[in-house]
């Protein structure tokens, strides 16, 4: 917020206004011997200048790197207009708003939010937003179970979902009595073939997790595999991407009826990577299972004056006072956050929108060709995929990140630890905020950290 200087004749004036003899005045309702006194281990303050400098001092002392890791959050461009409007006080003080008369700007702020994510996901009904990607999935399969009405408490869910989607969700859900079945991947095209979920035909499921696209940058075959969980009678959850929606079919579009539910992290609609958060989870559905969905609601009516306003509705007060038969315990939503997307997906539109995603497609397919020329790295998988790949190098994925590291260049995700199939493999990422200067000194520096290994002489000691 901007800075508001008050001068010791602008204090007096204001002490003056309301009857207060000083400043200490204003907190004599606090008990003498609660105070602390003077603070002795906080040094002396600084001036303005002094202080920027420090700052900056310590700023630079994080180094500055070009990431090629995704991995579920990427570094896109946000316009200078979305956070400053996000900045605003009666944005970025608003509590959640129960009070619809003194709320309306909050709230049909969350109205346009969820009518731009039900645009985009192609469902009927969106909530007002739940607090990342992963809880939003262990949500929709919480939701999935609960709308089952034989009670079966099993999920498919794919192993190219995100493994920390799938960690959480399995915190989340197995001490309510919920399995989570992984389902194999096609390790050549880098997807789940619906062949093989053939195998599960015979085990009941409230549904099947469909990712897109998945962890590894794949595209899943989604109408097939939609289709499949429906003529098992499984809901089909949708977890995906809303960038490559600017691009893809959407989930209310999969298949012959769609997806049922769509669940996954706005972070790549105006949220910046800020070390890890916050981010913010969305969750669409089918208007079947709106009374399902955790969270809260935002509608739209007519006062009893015939004026359009807005208010909080569909909301199980058992959130709020029976926790115990609460929809959901999860009530609070990422308000923040959500602002955010609905200003930056309302200054970008929709051919915005698709515009930062060709070109994260296109900066990808650049550098997945740049690197593959480099003798030792290779393509994993053959299946399509959107602004992440898989590489394999022929040498310790951990030393080279180390290196690349060293020359400022953040190489990708290492899939070793989530993969052991993959240990000698990174999945690397390029958005619209790559350049081709960007793409060559990547290139150039993985080729010289490889022809090095190459030229180095076998160490004497084992």
């Amino acid at each position: 917020m901007p800075f508001n200087p008050h001068t010791e004749s602008d204090v007096a004036e204001m002490l003056a206004s309301i009857g207060a003899p000083s400043l200490a005045a204003l907190f004599d309702e606090i008990p003498a011997e609660l105070n602390c006194g003077g603070l002795a281990s906080i040094p002396e303050g600084m001036s303005e200048m002094a202080v920027s400098r420090l700052m900056q001092n310590r700023a630079a002392q994080d180094g500055f790197y070009s990431t090629f890791i995704g991995a579920g959050a990427y570094e896109h461009h946000i316009p200078a207009a979305v956070w400053q409007i996000v900045g605003r006080g009666e944005f970025y003080s608003a509590y959640t708003p129960y009070q619809a008369e003194a709320s309306q700007g909050t709230l049909q702020l969350l109205w346009e939010y969820q009518s731009m994510m039900t645009s985009l996901t192609g469902l009927d009904v969106s909530n007002a937003s739940l607090y990342d990607g992963a809880s939003a999935v262990a949500e929709a399969i919480l939701m999935a179970v609960r709308a089952n009405k034989a009670n079966v408490r099993r999920v498919l869910v794919p192993a190219t979902l995100h493994p920390r989607y799938r960690a959480v969700a399995e915190a989340t859900v197995r001490n309510q009595g919920i399995e989570m079945v992984s389902v194999p991947w096609c390790t050549e095209c880098g997807h789940t073939i619906p062949a093989s979920l053939e195998r599960y035909a015979a085990e009941t499921a409230a549904a099947l997790v469909i990712p897109q696209p998945n962890f590894f940058g794949v595209l899943e075959p989604v109408d097939a595999l939609t289709d499949w969980a429906h003529a098992h009678n499984m809901l089909a959850i949708a977890v995906v991407n809303p960038l490559a929606l600017a691009l893809l079919k959407p989930p209310g579009q999969w298949g012959n009826k769609g997806a049922d539910i769509c669940v996954g992290d706005g972070q790549p609609l105006g949220a910046p990577l800020s070390s890890g958060g916050p981010y913010f989870g969305f969750m669409t559905a089918k208007q079947a299972l709106v009374r399902q969905m955790p969270g809260r609601i935002v509608g739209r009516t007519l006062d009893a004056d015939g004026n359009p306003g807005f208010a909080l509705t569909l909301q199980a007060r058992e959130q709020h006072i029976r926790r115990a038969k609460a929809t959901s315990n999860i009530c609070s939503n990422q308000g923040l956050l959500v602002t955010a997307a609905t200003i930056h997906m309302a200054l970008l539109g929709p051919e915005g929108l698709k515009n930062v995603a060709l070109a994260s497609h296109a900066n990808t397919r650049a550098l997945v060709e740049r690197l593959t020329a480099i003798a030792g790295v290779e393509r994993v998988f053959t299946g399509p995929a959107f602004h992440e790949t898989v590489i394999r190098v022929n040498a310790p994925v951990a030393d080279v990140l180390r290196a690349l590291r060293a020359q400022g260049i953040l190489g990708g995700y290492d899939l070793g630890a989530d993969y052991p199939e993959l240990k000698d493999c990174i999945l690397v990422c390029a958005t619209e905020t790559k350049t081709d200067e960007d793409l060559a000194a990547y290139a150039q520096q993985l080729e010289r950290i490889l022809s090095r290994r190459r030229e180095a002489p076998p160490c004497a000691y084992k």
